[in-house]
């Protein structure tokens, strides 16, 4: 297996000219920005003179309206060196953020790389902040690959170079790199399952890990029984690939702390067929991505590691198939998890926690200072969210609080939901400690999240149910269908401030 790690493969192929002009490239397209009201300054102005007035003629026409992620390609223009000029639209010049920018690229180049192109040119506007060039740049790269891992016949180029006109090389190999841990998370998310599984996502950990210079620790089947690891290894019992904990650990604070600022935890999962709690074949057919969580933590700290961030940083991540094999946990049994806890199941398919409280366990252990997890974790945050937003659950207020802002900062939405004392009694088992689910169907996401309070000893904690943005089920016009490495430029946003 190849990560999408372009640029620490020695692959210059996305990097800017800030002296360039668009009249002077040549190559196969430009895209130009384009916000509602007219051609206005920058970047847009300049190919407007280059062509003798071409956008504002079409402007005026209405055949250019600059609508949020419009796509117009005008062909072949006197006046510039290009086969053509993709217009995209931002909408409103006053609502355009980092988000904005982000998907607009995209989707340009979403539709750019449906063949392939040796050389495109994108303008980057001298209005944007450095942080809004970065996701514009993180855009550009991540809408340009597709899902098509295994055709023949391929839907999506690579660019054979992609120019940024007017940015700064510095800006543009940081978006690049953001780009290429959100592209990772989303290569993982749509390997086929019976390519990814705990052994290989462990390998694949490894190899990212060999590239970036981390340390990683492996721990196979027998060593989690040593540690005690009850709950993943139930969840595993009925599959023929043993569970795996892969721990990453990158060392950029300096000095010889041992103690981490950060650590991610990921859900892994990397098949889950609801257990003897069986799903039914079509909400199975995507269950290759419930192991989004673990995904976007592997990307993100692979990024924060290449983007040499001055932060010790730790990613965890619980590996596991969830299948229904003759030693597959059962409704009714009773579970100790390592920190002791017990929890009686009344659901195999609600697995994602009890991996999780392993895995939590150990990194308690660790002592870092903040945890933050992410897990395609229920279905009722996405009945309560929707496909787009993610949930956010915690028990430290603060730490929530700059975690929202690194998600809006980069264009993620996110919404927090309630951590009252009163759902801590829905998970109450007469038999067990805890239950791993609530008493019927409302409010599971938060009774989940409540469940993996237990598990995190006070230190000041977030959640993130990634279930709804984890995986889009039909193409949109910035990415493909399958996975989106959700939740990766958020935290290495997160991880800057830290």
């Amino acid at each position: 297996m190849t990560a999408e790690f372009a640029l620490l493969r020695g692959v210059r192929d996305v990097v800017a000219d800030p002296a360039a002009r668009p009249e002077s490239f040549e190559g196969d397209a430009l895209v130009v920005f384009l916000t509602e009201g007219g051609v206005g300054a920058g970047g847009c102005a300049d190919v407007d003179r280059a062509t003798g007035g071409l956008l504002a003629r079409l402007v005026a026409g209405g055949d250019l309206s600059g609508r949020r992620y419009e796509c117009v390609a005008l062909l072949a223009p006197a006046g510039l060196r290009v086969a053509q000029v993709l217009v995209v639209g931002l909408g409103r010049r006053e609502d355009v953020d980092a988000g904005t920018l982000h998907r607009a690229a995209a989707t340009a180049t979403r539709q750019l790389a449906s063949r392939a192109r040796a050389r495109v040119g994108i303008i980057a506007d001298g209005s944007w902040t450095t942080r809004q060039l970065e996701q514009a740049v993180a855009g550009a790269c991540v809408g340009m690959v597709g899902q098509d891992l295994y055709r023949a016949e391929k839907k999506r180029f690579r660019f054979g170079a992609t120019v940024w006109i007017g940015a700064s090389p510095e800006t543009v190999d940081r978006g690049s790199l953001i780009a290429d841990g959100v592209n990772l998370a989303r290569r993982l998310v749509n390997m086929s399952p019976d390519d990814m599984y705990p052994q290989t996502f462990a390998e694949e950990a490894a190899s990212v890990a060999g590239r970036t210079g981390m340390e990683i620790d492996i721990w196979d089947e027998d060593r989690l029984v040593r540690e005690r690891c009850n709950a993943i290894l139930a969840v595993g019992r009925g599959s023929h690939r043993p569970p795996r904990v892969a721990i990453l650990r990158y060392r950029g604070g300096g000095g010889n702390d041992e103690t981490p600022s950060l650590a991610l935890v990921g859900k892994g999962v990397t098949f889950d067929s609801g257990g003897l709690s069986l799903k039914p074949s079509d909400s199975m057919l995507t269950m290759k991505c419930d192991m989004a969580g673990a995904a976007a933590v592997t990307g993100a700290i692979a990024t924060i590691a290449a983007l040499k961030l001055p932060v010790h940083a730790v990613a965890a991540v619980g590996l596991a198939e969830n299948m229904t094999g003759p030693a597959a946990y059962k409704l009714g049994d009773v579970i100790t998890a390592r920190s002791g806890t017990t929890i009686e199941v009344h659901n195999t398919d609600a697995e994602g926690r009890i991996v999780l409280a392993d895995v939590l366990d150990v990194v308690k252990g660790l002592r870092p200072r903040r945890i933050v997890d992410a897990a395609t974790l229920t279905g009722a945050c996405m009945v309560a969210l929707g496909h787009d937003v993610a949930g956010l659950f915690t028990n430290d207020q603060p730490l929530c609080d700059e975690l929202a802002a690194a998600a809006r900062a980069v264009g993620e939405p996110v919404w927090q939901l309630p951590m009252y004392a009163d759902y801590d009694e829905q998970i109450k088992s007469e038999v067990a400690d805890i239950k791993n689910v609530g008493d019927g169907r409302w409010g599971g996401a938060i009774t989940a999240a409540k469940f993996l309070e237990r598990f995190v000893g006070g230190i000041p904690w977030t959640h993130v149910d990634i279930a709804g943005p984890a995986f889009a089920e039909k193409p949109r016009p910035w990415i493909d269908g399958g996975g989106t490495g959700a939740m990766v430029r958020t935290f290495v946003e997160f991880a800057r401030g830290t």
